[in-house]
């Protein structure tokens, strides 16, 4: 585990984020393991601080070139990537679903040719940061790179694009229907942002 990933993890210790049982991810799949994100970042230092490392890992791509906009799938982005906004002097929006498909509302918009980033709090499979990414494609944006405080895909979700993260993570998941967790007779609570999935 890297000196960066340890020193995020204890923070997440440090503020109850880190959170032990069965979970049913927004990805749909399940885990022993959890990241609450939001009572991390409920913190302003704390936020300010991961903000200012993903800005620093972002200006580290190569080529280094201003970046326009950051811009975050709702909900768990939101905070993130409004300090990674700061932190690198650009403006910030967000993207939400309508009818299940990723869109900008409340008057946000995006001007071709513009450089942006993609910031969340979590990756697993990497599908929101893509539907973003997507977004951002059709509005013909530069994609400088996608980041997020965690990246529970030990490093292995493309999104074609170069990839940012404060702690990469190994988290076993499980396909629902396979789940050793669910076959002793737990339920697995979904503690994320968005209901449902």
């Amino acid at each position: 585990m890297s000196n960066n990933t340890e020193k995020t993890l204890a923070v997440f210790r440090q503020t109850g984020a880190y959170l032990e049982g069965h979970f049913r991810l927004t990805s749909g799949l399940h885990s022993s393991e959890y990241l609450q994100c939001a009572l991390v970042l409920q913190h302003p230092v704390y936020a300010e601080a991961m903000g200012q490392k993903l800005a620093s890992g972002f200006r580290k791509l190569e080529p280094v070139r201003n970046i326009d906009v950051v811009v975050s799938p709702a909900m768990g982005g939101l905070i993130i990537g409004h300090e990674v906004a700061r932190a690198l002097h650009a403006r910030h929006i967000f993207t939400e679903r309508v009818d299940g498909k990723m869109v900008l509302r409340r008057g946000f918009t995006l001007n071709p040719g513009e450089t942006a980033v993609v910031v969340e709090d979590v990756i697993t499979t990497g599908g929101s940061s893509m539907e973003v990414i997507d977004l951002l494609k059709a509005g013909h944006v530069e994609i400088v790179g996608a980041g997020s405080i965690i990246d529970r895909s030990g490093g292995r979700a493309d999104l074609g694009v170069p990839r940012v993260a404060l702690a990469t993570l190994h988290v076993i998941t499980f396909d629902p229907a396979l789940c050793p967790l669910c076959a002793q007779g737990s339920v697995a609570i979904k503690p994320g942002s968005r209901p449902g999935a």
